[in-house]
Parts: C-alpha cells; sequence; structure tokens
C-alpha cells in the first residue's frame, strides 16, 4: 500500500517542530544579512495567522454547543465555569504579582532617566486614539452581541462562547429531538479541524516570514538599551512557567514538561508567529486527543485566552513599572497595589483586539492619569520580541488549565494522557 502524500513529505522534512524550529533560524539569519528583503516577508506570517483565525469562530461555538448539549447536566455546565472563572483568577494574579516582584528586584528602567515631555507619543496613537472601555459594566456589556451573526463577523471569541453556551443550554432539554443539528455541528467541526490540519502545513513559512520581518524590520543594534528588559520579560516568563504552573501540574498530577514536549509543535509556531491566536484550533484538538473531555476543551480553552492570559498578565505589570522607572515615575507601595487592582480588571478585557497587550496597558495608563502614558514609546520598538513571550506563556497557561479543570471534573482519560505522553509516540511525531 502506497504510504500518503502528507506521511510521506513529514518524512522527507522532518516532524513538524523541526521545520518551524528551522524556518526561525533562517528567518533570523535573513533578518539580519538582508533587512530590507525579510521585511517584504511579512505578509506570509499574517496571512497564516488570517487562515486560523478564520476557522475559529466555527470551531469554538461547535465544540461548546456539542459539548454542553451532550453533557446532559445544565449544573455541570455552571460548575465547570465557575471553576475556571475561579482558577484564572488565581492564577493570572500570580502572574500580575510574579511581573510586580520581579521589575522591583531587578530595577530594569533605573538610570533610563527619560523626560516623558520630550517623547513623540505620536508613533503610538494609534494604541490609545481609541482606548477600550475598562469598566466592569462596559465589558460585561460587550460580551453581549448586537445580532446573532456578529459575534461571527468579529470574531469576538467571549461573543461566541456566550451564543454557544445559551445554545447549547438551549438544545439540552430537548436532546433526542436536536440530536440530528447536533451531529451536524459535530460534523462541521470535524471539516473545520480537517482545514486546521492543511493551514498547518504553512506553519514553517508563516514562522519564516515572521521572524524574518521581526529582525529585519527592528534589527539588533536598535533594541539594545531596551534588550536587558525584554531579557528579563522572557527570563520572569520562563521562570512563572517553571515555578508556577510546574507547581500546579505537579499537584494536578502531570508532567508540565512532556506536555510541552507534547505541545512543542504549537509552541514553536506561536514563537515564530509572535500569536497564540495562531495555535488555538490545533492545540483545542490536541488536548482532547490527550484525554480531556470535548466539553472542558470547549469551555475552558477559548475562555483562558481572555481571562487566563498569564503572559500577558506578567508584561503588563512589568511594562508599567518599567515606564515608572525609566521616567523616574515614582510610585508608592499603595499605588503599586492599586495598580495591580486595576490591572486585574483590564487584563480581562482585552479579547479579540489587534495588540491587546500594548492596547490594555495603554488604557490602564491613562486611566490611572500617573504613570505617563508617552512612555508606551520605550516599549514600541520590542513589542513584537516581548510578545514572543507572552503569547507562548499564554498558550502554556491555557493548556495548563484545561488540563486542570478536566482532572477536578474527572474528565480526564489518564490512560490516553499516558499513551501520548509516552517518549515514542512523541517520537514518532502522531498527528490528527
Amino acid at each position: 500500500m502506497a504510504p500518503k502524500p502528507d506521511r510521506t513529505a513529514r518524512q522527507l522534512l522532518g516532524p513538524l517542530w523541526l521545520q518551524v524550529a528551522v524556518a526561525i533560524v533562517l528567518g533570523i539569519l535573513l533578518g539580519a544579512l538582508f533587512p530590507h528583503a525579510a521585511v517584504t516577508l511579512k505578509p506570509l506570517g499574517d496571512a497564516f495567522v488570517k487562515l486560523i483565525r478564520m476557522t475559529l469562530a466555527p470551531i469554538v461555538f461547535a465544540t461548546i454547543v456539542v459539548g454542553i448539549a451532550r453533557m446532559g447536566d445544565i449544573r455541570e455546565v455552571g460548575r465547570v465555569g465557575i471553576k475556571a472563572l475561579i482558577y484564572f483568577e488565581v492564577v493570572s494574579t500570580l502572574a500580575l504579582l510574579f511581573g510586580l516582584i520581579a521589575v522591583n528586584l531587578l530595577h530594569p528602567g533605573i538610570g533610563m532617566n527619560i523626560n516623558a515631555a520630550t517623547l513623540d507619543p505620536s508613533s503610538i496613537a494609534a494604541y490609545t486614539a481609541n482606548p477600550p472601555q475598562t469598566g466592569l459594566v462596559a465589558f460585561l456589556l460587550a460580551i453581549i452581541p448586537s445580532s446573532v451573526g456578529e459575534p461571527f463577523v468579529t470574531g469576538n471569541i467571549l461573543q461566541i462562547i456566550l451564543l454557544g453556551v445559551l445554545l447549547g443550554l438551549a438544545l439540552t432539554p430537548i436532546r433526542s429531538t436536536a440530536k440530528p443539528l447536533v451531529d451536524m455541528l459535530d460534523l462541521l467541526l470535524q471539516g473545520m479541524f480537517g482545514i486546521v490540519k492543511l493551514i498547518m502545513v504553512l506553519a514553517p513559512l508563516a514562522a519564516l516570514g515572521a521572524m524574518a520581518y521581526t529582525v529585519g524590520q527592528y534589527g539588533v543594534v536598535s533594541l539594545l538599551p531596551l534588550a536587558r528588559f525584554t531579557a528579563e520579560v522572557w527570563i520572569v516568563s520562563a521562570l512563572f512557567v517553571a515555578i508556577v504552573l510546574g507547581a500546579i501540574a505537579r499537584l494536578a498530577g502531570f508532567s508540565l514538561i512532556r506536555l510541552l514536549a507534547y505541545l512543542r509543535d504549537e509552541l514553536l509556531i506561536t514563537a515564530g508567529t509572535s500569536s497564540s491566536e495562531a495555535v488555538l484550533a490545533p492545540v483545542m484538538l490536541k488536548l482532547q486527543q490527550l484525554g480531556c473531555a470535548e466539553p472542558i476543551v470547549g469551555m475552558v480553552m477559548p475562555a483562558g485566552y481572555t481571562f487566563n492570559a498569564d503572559g500577558t498578565a506578567i508584561y503588563l505589570s512589568m511594562g508599567a513599572l518599567f515606564i515608572a522607572q525609566a521616567t523616574n515615575t515614582q510610585l508608592s507601595l499603595r499605588e503599586q497595589i492599586t495598580l495591580m487592582v486595576v490591572l486585574m480588571i483590564t487584563s480581562k478585557g482585552s479579547a479579540g483586539v489587534a495588540g491587546a497587550g500594548f492596547v490594555t496597558l495603554a488604557a490602564t495608563l491613562a486611566s490611572m492619569h500617573r504613570i505617563p502614558v508617552a512612555g508606551l514609546v520605550l516599549l514600541l520598538g520590542v513589542e513584537r520580541l516581548i510578545n514572543i513571550a507572552r503569547a507562548v506563556v499564554n498558550v502554556i497557561g491555557s493548556s495548563v488549565a484545561t488540563i486542570v479543570i478536566a482532572k477536578w471534573e474527572h474528565a480526564f482519560d489518564a490512560a490516553q494522557a499516558q499513551l501520548c505522553f509516552s517518549p515514542r509516540s512523541q517520537a514518532t511525531d502522531v498527528r490528527p
């Protein structure tokens, strides 16, 4: 029997993670050696992210509806939602504290002595012209779409989750009558995951183009003044994953290292494209294959992108205090605590916003009237490099949250997970 074309290609080119890793290295070399040509490769990364984003709305919607409709117990849905929200709030708050403590220990902005009055705010006008509303009422109202079709047009994940939950709950009492509709949505889900598998073939090209653009556009020399802060964000993010998420995984009874190895393809794609959205659908599929129940994955993973953005939380606290230190803005302990409380709210309202972390930071500084918003100019040059770290941590954090909550709900197949985590399974790069 002749081998399948995709398997033959994989044997020739190596596993996907290796292809992406090689593409990232080539992108860095192209950006460093041929910066002008490298900048023109940006559409490769943008096109890949747009292709993946195209599939998110139907995948999230269908996963939630099918999962809840087949779950059959409305109380179980509410219990999962409450557990997820509590988990998200606790862990994202720990991430904010992690960043806050790190900046106070490392003092990355001390000695820069930037006069905020001399900074040109025009370069950040696109981020500050229409800042998102940060009030709780405005945030809750924004979750409600003005029409059924709006979430699918705008791609607002929270609105899609709300619509999916409501339809799933509505179908639960008439589960037998609604079975044809649920089965049709399940078929749609399988078809959309098939599209995702086709798109993932382009991941190495996307990583090459995105990384080449980043290095070619910003260079290395021009970023040296902010290299220390960028490195510290990466280090603090890595420590958070190792210490906090590692401890959570250990308490939940699974290996974080094995999970990272299992998700290596998706994490490398995230790093290459600086986008966590680029791997939401593939990660959801792999978590289901790992043994997490489909309803848990459908509810927790997409919601985690908004409520459990651990990498973004680290960036927000470190970025705000870095600007304060760089502009010699003295903040008392009380003011720092106030800042953290504000960030706990604003960090939850950036779903579906391009450059969400940067926009949220701008809105937070503007609302406090203490740290100069113009100081964001200092972070603009390294924004994309820092975004690599926070996007990767966001994906890891949401994946860990999904497994933990699945275990709490006794909706996790440990035997299936052991099979996926086995060295033999990972060495052969078993794909869906």
